[in-house]
């Protein structure tokens, strides 16, 4: 497995690393992908290291400190090999949120004591306003704070959309931001994130290239979800897009990759990704994903034919 840079962080991080909300289950009603087996998730994990996979992304919402749970027992006596990325903020699926200092000083006490570890690698504010972080400067004086005191080694956001990062990035120098980037929501190269990014030194961490599951051609629009899955509250028109979109860019897949390998493929194209997470649930996500950095990404051809494919279509009910 190959690795990149994050940004000015100075940490290496895999290319495919392990978006690992789904693993949080839907503990005490956390919403992620439904219901999930302990043991099923320890071996997804064991085995992503094993297939070079260094870099576990969770947060303290998911499962409600669940998925620290578990990335804490499964690399017990391993801290060394591998590289953690947690969040705090955000307080439920309804977006109520506390970025207060004390609230974000407490709430890295509880994520190091699931995680079994007295430090992260990489912490991140979990989707606040940027108007918030302008008003509240006392937020970035905490972050700063956690850094100096060895708590915390590199201090990153989750962006509630691509357009925000220009007005995040220029009130503070994060060391990563993480956003939702993938075949059917090109925003972050429309925004300019991705230029904006490599100019002031911090990686790009892409959530969702998976497009929540779709572009692996597994679902349908009709398929049936359990209630703790985020994807049951979604309308059927959206999920009729999304489940047949994959479809758009059989013509620019020359490879033998699955629809997912080429998914991941495609967000690696781009020198600005520092590592793309695909949610995993099972080993058999792990060896599929992790697959998808063998050989070379895609030439600028083939991304330009698949940026041309992007803008004849609209995959966003609503917009």
């Amino acid at each position: 497995m190959r690795q990149r840079r994050l940004g000015r962080s100075g940490l290496a991080v895999s290319e495919i690393g392990f978006g690992a909300w789904g693993i949080g289950g839907n503990k005490d009603g956390a919403v992620a992908y439904g219901p999930t087996d302990e043991a099923q998730s320890l071996d997804a994990l064991a085995t992503a290291l094993d297939a070079g996979i260094n870099f576990f992304d969770t947060a303290d919402l998911y499962g409600f400190g669940e998925s620290e749970r578990l990335i804490g027992a499964a690399f017990a006596g391993r801290r060394d090999r591998v590289v953690i990325a947690s969040k705090a903020g955000m307080l439920d699926p309804e977006a109520r949120h506390d970025f207060t200092p004390a609230h974000l000083a407490q709430s890295l006490e509880s994520s190091l004591e699931r995680l079994r570890t007295d430090y992260v690698d990489l912490y991140q504010l979990h989707g606040p306003a940027v108007e918030l972080l302008e008003k509240e400067p006392g937020i970035l004086q905490v972050m700063d704070a956690l850094r100096r005191q060895g708590k915390v080694r590199a201090i990153g956001i989750s962006l509630r959309s691509p357009e925000e990062g220009e007005r995040a990035l220029a009130l503070y120098p994060f060391d990563a931001v993480q956003v939702n980037f993938n075949l059917l929501d090109q925003r972050a190269l429309d925004s300019g994130l991705m230029e904006r990014c490599q100019q002031r030194g911090a990686g790009i961490i892409v959530r969702t290239p998976l497009c929540f599951g779709f572009l692996t051609g597994g679902y349908s629009a009709t398929q049936k979800y359990d209630a703790s899955d985020h994807r049951s509250r979604w309308n059927v028109e959206q999920r009729r897009v999304w489940s047949s979109a994959y479809e758009l860019f059989s013509g620019v897949k020359g490879r033998a990759d699955t629809p997912a390998q080429f998914a991941l493929r495609f967000c690696l194209s781009f020198d600005a990704v520092s590592s793309v997470i695909p949610g995993m649930l099972t080993r058999e996500h792990v060896r599929e994903n992790a697959a998808a950095a063998d050989g070379p990404v895609l030439g600028t051809g083939e991304t330009s034919r698949i940026r041309e494919i992007y803008r004849s279509h609209r995959f966003f009910v609503g917009r």
